[in-house]
């Protein structure tokens, strides 16, 4: 059974979308949406000394709002990539890959874009070279795909999923409130949610903070470790 994962292109999100990498034959980064402030595509969280969590941010120019997400240009008028890497400092000393990953990060910021969709799709593309983790993907506003039949949220999937061949379709469970297993069923279509286990993992800093970005436990773990982690879910 032929299976294809869908999400909005975030900015170095947690292990459950990598899961969703690991788990699929194909994903399809969906970055025609409306981009939403203060949402996880260009924003994530990492440790903090004081407090749970410290979030890490691409700061972006300011655009209607009715702007999709990959029409999002990057504000390169500060300089938030040498901020970014000094939220990290306080890994140095504790996490056993800081070397590895501050030169991974270093490396996506070199990357030739000004557009926010792309930084995130290139970066998950580095990240799933350093974690060996295969990845066939596709980009849908490069697709050339138009619907005119969008009637309901998960309408899209579907759509996508239909056009591109597949046979089964997997999402995070915060889809089961809205998508519709029969209608996936009348269309030959296996509708399944993936959700990962978050087990902890030494994070040294006296308490243990679960489902932060893919950076955090690139700190602390080997990719062997994570992949471990990226095949621990139950499918509902």
């Amino acid at each position: 059974m032929s299976t294809i994962a869908i999400m909005q292109p975030y900015f170095f999100p947690y292990l459950g979308y990598f899961s969703l990498i690991r788990n699929s034959d194909h994903f399809v980064f969906f970055d025609t949406p409306q981009y939403i402030r203060k949402g996880w595509v260009n924003r994530n969280r990492i440790l903090h000394l004081k407090e749970e969590f410290n979030y890490i941010t691409v700061p972006v120019k300011k655009s209607p709002q009715i702007t999709a997400i990959n029409e999002i240009l990057i504000d390169q008028s500060v300089n938030w990539q040498e901020k970014l890497l000094g939220q990290f400092t306080l890994y140095r000393r504790k996490a056993p890959y800081y070397d590895e990953v501050i030169n991974l990060l270093k490396s996506c910021f070199q990357l030739p874009t000004e557009y926010l969709s792309e930084f995130n799709i290139l970066s998950m593309v580095k990240v799933c070279d350093y974690l060996g983790l295969k990845l066939s993907y596709g980009i849908f506003s490069k697709m050339n795909i138009e619907f005119d039949n969008i009637q309901e949220p998960d309408d899209w999937a579907l759509e996508i999923t239909k056009r591109l061949g597949y046979s089964r379709y997997i999402n995070p469970p915060g889809g089961i409130a809205f998508f519709n297993r029969e209608k996936y069923k009348k269309n030959n279509i296996e509708l399944e949610f993936l959700k990962i286990n978050l087990k902890p993992y030494i994070q040294k800093m006296g308490h243990f903070t679960e489902g932060l970005s893919i950076l955090d436990v690139m700190m602390f773990c080997s990719p062997k470790e994570i992949i471990g982690f990226l095949d621990d879910y139950n499918l509902i």
